[in-house]
């Protein structure tokens, strides 16, 4: 990767001046940017490991290891933090209910980044508009909105009931925060939720004293909300522990194909994440990045790879940290640098990862109500954005079956020892079933004309910007 060019004497000229991917401001300047980035993206980077039940120390650590591959590996041309995102958590909740291990997990999730840079490399060979015929944002939006809402019951089943009262005032924060908040605070409302309800749950500790109800395995005791027991123990620094049962750690990932098979349908969601960030910031720079498409979604394949070979979350570009550029108009790769070399540093302190371990049931119970809700509200925003019309059957009938199958998982048994069920199911059912639709149609000589209802003029790609927050307001 070049190094950077110095920016008019390392100082910006004015509230529109443009700092472009290969120039830097001043080290001092470029450090409060890359520390700002890491704020922008910490509050999801170490919650979603840990609803995961992965280490969130570890995911921190190896989230900005993944940053500094990908720029690397995209030349220092596409400014981007990769972190994990919450596509991954329903998928590892199934995994969980299923009786699978952290070790499980990672197992699978390590064949995502093995098809992600698979895809990356088909990407870079056969240029974008394959994916985008290959999922129109019908096809798209369907399935992002089938992983969401296949999540509620893990709201309703398991985190919930662990402090209902934590809970409703952990979601009203959020909600209140997010929509009522000026500036970088509703950028980070999960983060600011994240403590507030840690806060809420020791004073209740305190003042109300243990509650009887629900762990997160399901058993009914009578327990404090907060267990600092691990807290006390650990070290201040060190290297992320090896995984035990009590906590999660670094560990070397198994492998099933019954788990592989239920995870891969993310790669849908991950795929268009990764277009989406590119689009984005090459509209926002004003230069060409789409030959870069290819080397981002592979980059952040090998990135997932690495992460997961070692027991750590895998990864995905943040749209938070967009808007972070967007705000400051400031789109060097240097702050990226800044930004994962800082997360390395946090990544050696075991004291941080036993503080997030700790974070109450309740307190995520409130968090994922509205998480998991977004996911599944991103699938319709998508098919309102591309006015995705559902007035013929080839349209309405694939979608509407895989999204059902989605969200009720519903399963098909194959065998004794396989089935495929919920998001593989319901993804699959979307894509082929969408694709069969047309061609049956096509073929049909006495059908009426079949209308192009996918949302997608594949004559005119780059009319595709805002798909999945490709104009910068999606968040990851």
């Amino acid at each position: 990767m070049k190094l950077w060019t110095l920016h008019s004497d390392g100082a910006l000229d004015g509230p529109d001046d443009v700092v472009s991917p290969s120039e830097r401001l001043s080290w001092g300047r470029t450090v409060g940017l890359g520390m700002q980035h890491v704020v922008a993206m910490f509050g999801a980077t170490f919650v979603f490991p840990l609803l995961m039940g992965l280490s969130p120390q570890l995911a921190i650590m190896m989230s900005g290891v993944a940053t500094l591959l990908f720029l690397v590996l995209t030349a220092g041309k596409v400014p981007s933090y990769l972190g994990s995102s919450a596509s991954f958590v329903g998928v590892t909740g199934i995994i969980a209910a299923h009786g699978g291990t952290a070790s499980d997990k990672t197992g699978a999730l390590f064949f995502i980044g093995v098809t992600l840079l698979a895809v990356g490399v088909v990407i870079h060979a056969l240029g974008p508009t394959f994916m985008h015929r290959l999922m129109p944002p019908a096809v798209t939006g369907a399935v992002i909105m089938l992983i969401g809402f296949n999540l509620a019951p893990v709201v309703a089943k398991t985190y919930w009931p662990q402090d209902q009262w934590i809970a409703l005032v952990v979601m009203l924060f959020v909600v209140t925060v997010s929509v009522a908040s000026r500036g970088f605070l509703s950028r980070i409302s999960i983060f600011a939720a994240v403590v507030v309800g840690y806060l809420l749950s020791w004073l209740a500790d305190v003042g109300l004293g243990p509650i009887t109800g629900p762990t997160a395995s399901g058993d009914v005791t009578t327990h404090l909300r907060i267990d600092w027991a691990p807290v006390a123990a650990a070290p201040w620094f060190g290297l992320p522990h090896a995984t035990t049962a009590a906590s999660p750690g670094w560990h070397l990932p198994t492998f099933h194909l019954g788990f592989t098979l239920t995870v891969l349908p993310i790669v849908v969601a991950l795929v268009a994440e990764n277009i989406g960030h590119v689009k984005a910031v090459g509209e926002m720079t004003g230069e060409n990045l789409d030959p870069y498409i290819g080397r981002a979604v592979g980059a952040d394949g090998f990135a997932t790879i690495l992460s997961t070979a070692v027991g750590g979350a895998p990864t995905t570009t943040y749209a938070e940290n967009i808007g972070v550029m967007a705000a400051t108009r400031v789109y060097s790769t240097a702050a990226y640098v800044v930004a994962a070399l800082t997360a390395i540093a946090f990544g050696f302190s075991p004291k941080f990862g036993a503080v997030v371990s700790a974070i109450p049931g309740g307190v995520l119970g409130g968090i994922t109500v509205v998480l998991y809700g977004m996911i599944g509200l991103l699938g319709a925003k998508i098919w309102v954005e591309h006015d995705v019309q559902f007035g013929h059957p080839v349209t309405l009938v694939p979608l509407a079956a895989g999204i059902i199958m989605g969200v009720g998982n519903v399963s098909l048994h194959l065998t004794d020892d396989f089935e495929l069920a919920g998001i593989a199911l319901g993804t699959i059912t979307v894509i082929v079933g969408y694709h069969l639709a047309h061609a049956l149609a096509a073929r049909a000589r006495t059908a009426p004309a079949v209308p192009d209802l996918s949302g997608t003029d594949l004559s005119e790609p780059e009319d595709l910007t805002r798909e999945l927050g490709w104009d910068g307001s999606h968040h990851s």
